[in-house]
């Protein structure tokens, strides 16, 4: 399991986002043909609808999806970190995304400046959670969620890189 955690380290999203914790649950996350691995870069204009989210697990079980993005506005002065871009709540477990309870809608990556980060964070609940949206999707805070809704730590996590893409020039 340390090949899982090692990228989130050297990616500082053990730290900056979540608590150090030991994957559990494999999830897959892709963007249309496009798998993602930890540290990859997207485009952004690839990344404008909800990504395939598939995650093991028992049918029973129910898990919590969050996606923010910790370097808004700018890596170098992160005053918005985190920022949320996704939530999706009672996913059963062998399924994917789309079959949970969406608390926040999708938003893609807009990055205004720099490398940005985008990290999905799977949540095993212990219950059926009843989570509302957010009133502002800027300082958002994982580790405060889930301890409100009583998740614990992280059962797995995937992160992506994107930037902003060069206007297109037409002539």
């Amino acid at each position: 399991m340390a090949r899982f955690v090692d990228p989130l380290v050297v990616g500082r999203v053990i730290g900056e986002v979540v608590d150090l914790f030991v994957p559990s649950i494999s999830m897959t996350v892709a963007y249309g043909p496009k798998d993602i691995s930890n540290g990859c870069l997207l485009k952004p204009s690839a990344t404008t609808a909800p990504p395939l989210v598939r995650i093991s697990g028992r049918r029973n079980d129910l898990y919590t999806l969050i996606m923010t993005d910790p370097d808004a506005p700018s890596p170098s002065d992160p005053t918005m970190r985190e920022y949320l871009h996704w939530i999706v709540a009672n996913i059963p477990g062998g399924t994917d995304a789309s079959r949970g309870d969406e608390v926040v809608a999708y938003m893609g990556p807009k990055p205004p400046v720099g490398i940005h980060r985008y990290v999905l964070v799977l949540f095993q609940q212990k219950t059926r959670v009843a989570a509302e949206a957010p009133s502002e999707r800027a300082n958002f805070n994982t580790r405060a969620f889930a301890a409100r809704h009583e998740l614990g730590l992280p059962t797995a996590v995937v992160y992506f890189n994107a930037q902003k893409e060069p206007a297109s020039r037409r002539r």
